[in-house]
């Protein structure tokens, strides 16, 4: 026992110890819900930086296509049959698929990893197959030197042999490239 100044209460130095170490317990249960929280919050900023870096991947592509009327040219051409193409062109058009599916397989991966809500690739998924819908990137596909991962890889395989992409989009949009017409209303029209 250890006894203070005459007049003043005794403290047991197993009480003190028993205080010591439900205050360390709770600090680190502190501790431990901050950290928790912390990486919470850091999860959350690097899926939302992953969505950005697909986006701008994709945005920087669809830029190009967007302002450059003869890449624009040569990629509508080339998505339905690259013999019409040069071999020059048909390698441009190589490097604009690979960075297409490129973002495409970054987003897949991500979402596998968690670190990408699943609701983004559900969103690009159909889009990835609506792509996929055109003989020239199947084409393409079979023929690329470079290989994408073998998850990315078994997934397009399936998406070309079992299309999810809606196939009324994907007439009206040949439709409109055709010659600016549209038959049906896609899904999300509005009346």
């Amino acid at each position: 026992m250890i006894r203070y100044k005459p007049g003043r209460r005794t403290m047991d130095a197993d009480l003190l110890k028993t205080i010591a170490t439900y205050g360390s317990l709770v600090a680190v249960f502190v501790s431990v819900l901050n950290l928790t929280s912390q990486i919470r919050r850091h999860t959350q900023s690097l899926r939302s930086q992953n969505y950005a870096k697909a986006l701008d991947r994709l945005a920087a592509t669809q830029s190009k296509l967007g302002t450059d009327a003869t890449a624009s040219s040569l990629f509508s051409r080339g998505v339905r049959d690259p013999s019409l193409l040069s071999p020059p062109e048909r390698a441009q058009l190589a490097w604009i698929l690979y960075e297409i599916f490129g973002a495409f397989e970054f987003m897949y991966q991500e979402t596998r990893r968690g670190t990408l809500p699943r609701e983004i690739w559900e969103r690009w998924a159909p889009t990835m197959s609506w792509w996929l819908s055109f003989p020239g990137v199947q084409i393409w596909w079979r023929a690329k030197p470079s290989p994408f991962t073998k998850g990315f890889s078994m997934l397009v395989e399936s998406q070309i042999e079992n299309p999810i992409h809606d196939a009324d989009a994907a007439t009206n949009w040949q439709e409109f490239m055709k010659d600016g017409t549209a038959r049906s209303k896609t899904p999300g029209a509005v009346d």
